[in-house]
């Protein structure tokens, strides 16, 4: 069953039923397909590209072919600790999430965009340079003219803000 789920511009069931299988099919795990889709789908969120609204679904795509790169690059770093074999099997009859999967991903994602709007201007524009743009904290200080313990402060803030909506969804 398919809802018609709209959000931010981009079609869920498109998201769940056509990407996010292309996702898994490159990252062999459903959990880290779900990840890079979820990653993917807040970095579209918050981004302010102007190509972002003209060509939504090829803007998401782009996304998350460079969270794809970005995670292989990660990952080329580490050994598995797990055997692949039986995790992909588990992992392998849920590709297809439920409606109401999706329709609990989008008030999830809702809230989280919710609680980032309400940061104040500093703090967001500091927790979405470390966590979205993936800037040292080093590298945010010196590009904001504020001292490092500024920024882990605004880091925090917006971690606790989250974590407490978290605890609330659950």
């Amino acid at each position: 069953m398919r809802l018609n789920t709209i959000w931010h511009g981009i079609d869920l069931n498109w998201a769940y039923f056509d990407l996010l299988p292309m996702i898994h099919r490159q990252t062999g795990y459903h959990r880290a397909a779900c990840d890079v889709l979820h990653d993917a789908l807040i970095r579209f969120a918050v981004s302010t590209n102007s190509h972002r609204m003209e060509q939504p679904h090829a803007y998401l795509r782009t996304i998350v072919h460079n969270l794809l790169v970005d995670g292989y690059k990660e990952q080329s770093r580490f050994l598995p600790l797990v055997d692949e074999d039986q995790v992909l099997e588990d992992d392998e009859t849920r590709v297809a999430p439920s409606a109401e999967h999706l329709l609990d991903v989008q008030q999830r994602l809702d809230v989280l965009l919710n609680i980032l709007d309400h940061l104040p201007e500093r703090c967001k524009q500091v927790f979405m340079m470390f966590r979205v743009d993936g800037f040292s904290q080093q590298e945010i200080a010196k590009k904001l003219g504020i001292s490092i313990n500024m920024v882990q402060k605004h880091i925090m803030r917006a971690m606790l803000d989250l974590l407490e909506a978290k605890d609330l969804m659950d």
